[in-house]
């Protein structure tokens, strides 16, 4: 099973609002997904990323690949940096 970082989509229209989860990359994009690590709402200035490090880091280090805007959302929150250290140690 191939798990993929990803966002759901919430919100009205034209007011996105995001959730971070955790999902299988076979499900839809607001599907089934297996949990919720965080929330992104990019209409606040500046955009408000909350996201619970110890379980993103902890899928990643399990094999859960964060698609392209999430891995932004982390890198612009240092997480990412985190995985790379805490991956080198081993």
């Amino acid at each position: 099973m191939a798990v993929k970082i990803r966002l759901k989509r919430m919100g009205s229209k034209r007011n996105p609002f995001y959730r971070v989860v955790v999902a299988d990359s076979r499900s839809p994009r607001d599907g089934r997904f297996i949990e919720e690590i965080g929330t992104y709402n990019p209409t606040a200035n500046p955009a408000e990323i909350k996201v619970n490090e110890e379980k993103a880091l902890d899928w990643m280090t399990k094999g859960a690949k964060p698609s392209d805007t999430v891995r932004n959302l982390f890198s612009n929150e240092g997480i990412m940096e985190k995985f790379h250290l805490q991956k080198n140690q081993k």
